[in-house]
């Protein structure tokens, strides 16, 4: 089995990109949903975060996300502090989740380079598209201001660096085809 990772930055089209491979039969794990899943199921994570967040963050069992981002996100410390509280317990259950699958080609899962979880992965594919229409798409996905984005993108390692670190680099520019760069680089990855 291969293990391959997706990354880019917000906005970039991962998703997209993801659900492609999906369609070709590849079983893709979602570290952003795992990771709220966690957040919430997780009983070691949950505490955790309440004896570094305190008890507030939860709802009747249930994270107050709003909450949280609230106290991390103008925070560089509080939000290192979640990071690597969160991060170690996503790439275990990624790691469990890949152990599980049976698909003789590749396995995916979105991954950041900020996590580290990269250096258990045999392949990065990095997803690059324009700043301008990064912007565009999560304002529209995500219901939030361009400040709200350009403050997360500024806490994201920059799309030039992070691309020379991938093994195999997709744009999502709205000008290519992305199927058909997704089929090429399934191909190359298949016959490794």
């Amino acid at each position: 089995m291969i293990k391959v990772g997706i990354t880019g930055g917000i906005g970039s089209g991962k998703t997209t990109v993801a659900k492609i491979f999906e369609v070709l039969g590849i079983p893709v794990y979602y570290a952003d949903e795992a990771a709220k899943r966690l957040m919430n199921e997780d009983v070691e994570l949950k505490k955790k975060l309440q004896q570094e967040f305190g008890q507030d963050i939860y709802t009747n069992g249930i994270l107050e996300r709003a909450t949280l981002a609230n106290m991390v996100f103008n925070n560089p410390e509080k939000l290192k502090k979640l990071n690597n509280i969160v991060h170690p317990a996503t790439i275990a259950d990624a790691d469990k989740w890949m152990r599980l699958q049976s698909s003789p080609c590749h396995q995916r899962s979105s991954i950041d380079f900020e996590s580290g979880a990269q250096k258990d992965l045999d392949y990065v594919i990095g997803v690059y598209a324009p700043t301008a229409m990064r912007i565009r798409r999560a304002m529209t996905r995500d219901k939030i201001t361009k400040e709200d984005v350009e403050a997360r993108m500024n806490k994201q390692i920059d799309d030039t660096i992070k691309m020379r670190l991938c093994d195999f680099v997709i744009t999502s520019d709205e000008q290519q085809l992305l199927i058909l760069q997704v089929l090429a680089v399934h191909d190359k990855l298949c016959k490794m």
